[in-house]
């Protein structure tokens, strides 16, 4: 492998995001160890409908960080809501499970960095009777 791999700027735009479906929003892979030479990090952009509420979940292994660029809602912990409007930024630290709301209308846009790297999906198992569940 050659010294230079992993040592230049790569730009993707968010057109150009490998899209993933997931329950109640859509996230789009911008930059991660699946598209350029990163390890520890991954980049992404969520975008939940207005109204959409999907299930809490918990990220087993992985710190979370997002940035509202637009929309609202809340984010939704055991011990704390988040009103999210744009310009917010949020710190999800590692097994804290939480639940997004995006309020009724226009939908939510988020940029979202895990690090570890996450695996889009891997951590929708909603626990039960935890934030954003009826259980």
């Amino acid at each position: 492998m050659s010294d230079a791999v992993g040592r230049t700027l790569v730009a993707v735009r968010q057109e150009d995001a490998t899209l993933i479906a997931l329950p109640g929003r859509e996230w789009g892979l911008l930059l991660g160890p699946d598209n350029v030479a990163a390890r520890n990090i991954t980049l992404g952009h969520s975008i939940f409908p207005g109204g959409s509420a999907p299930a809490g979940h918990v990220h087993p292994a992985e710190e979370e960080m997002i940035y509202v660029l637009s929309g609202r809602g809340r984010l939704v912990a055991h011990d704390k809501v988040v009103d999210l409007q744009p310009g917010v930024a949020v710190y999800i630290p590692v097994g804290v499970e939480h639940a997004t709301v995006a309020s009724e209308g226009e939908p939510l846009h988020l940029i979202t960095v895990f690090s570890p790297p996450v695996v889009p999906g891997s951590y929708e198992r909603p626990v039960a009777g935890g934030a954003g569940t009826d259980d």
